[in-house]
């Protein structure tokens, strides 16, 4: 559910912003194993690794969306990360938010 947060601290590792705190090693696993999945274009969206949704799985989402800055929405790309997240089955619930962005209701 919480699973932008991965790819927003992602983001902000390729942004080269320093983070403190206790999901440094989900930030860093995220970007090894699934920055490519969630990062722009928009398009296409390609099914991620098993071990991205490996990463998803075990991820501390709220800590990693409590980290998503402005800088880190212009790498990721949030449709993708809701794609991945739904993907590896673990979504977002509707009106979640991370970063400035806000997950849509289901159907949009």
């Amino acid at each position: 559910m919480v699973k932008l947060l991965l790819g927003f601290l992602l983001v902000l590792a390729v942004a080269g912003t320093t983070l403190a705190g206790g999901c440094d090693g989900d930030r860093e696993d995220m970007i090894r194993e699934c920055k490519k999945y969630e990062m722009f274009p928009a398009e296409p969206k390609i099914p991620p690794s098993a071990a991205c949704c490996a990463v998803w799985q075990k991820a501390d989402i709220p800590c990693l969306c409590k980290r998503v800055t402005k800088e880190v929405e212009k790498v990721w790309c949030m449709e993708k990360v809701l794609y991945v997240s739904n993907y590896c089955k673990r979504p977002f619930k509707p009106g979640y938010k991370c970063g400035s962005f806000t997950v849509p209701p289901l159907g949009q």
